[in-house]
């Protein structure tokens, strides 16, 4: 695969030394800006993702009259939260949409 190259990116002085002084050992200038663009195209795609799934979601919920009332979804929540907190997790699943709809 052929690269390509970025215009040139003009930048304050303490913007460069910002970026500059929070480089880790033997990373260039140029590895911690490709890897932040890297990561913003990541952010972005998870973000559309996100809010097409949310419209697409709130579509079928006006399509079917079925919704799940904002108490329930705080309750089964709290319920997966304190499971975590006492199993001394530091992460939680992704939440069971179907699991949610039943406990409305």
């Amino acid at each position: 695969m052929r690269t390509t190259t970025f215009p040139p990116l003009r930048v304050t002085p303490d913007l460069r030394s910002s970026a500059e002084a929070v480089l880790e050992d033997g990373e260039t200038l140029s590895a911690f800006v490709l890897a932040s663009v890297e990561q913003q195209i990541e952010t972005r795609r998870t973000r559309d993702a996100f809010i097409e799934r949310g419209l697409a979601s709130g579509e079928r919920a006006r399509r079917s009259g079925k919704y799940v009332s904002a108490d329930a979804v705080l309750r089964k929540l709290k319920g997966r939260l304190d499971a975590a907190k006492a199993a001394g997790k530091a992460a939680v699943k992704t939440p069971n949409i179907k699991a949610l709809k039943r406990a409305a």
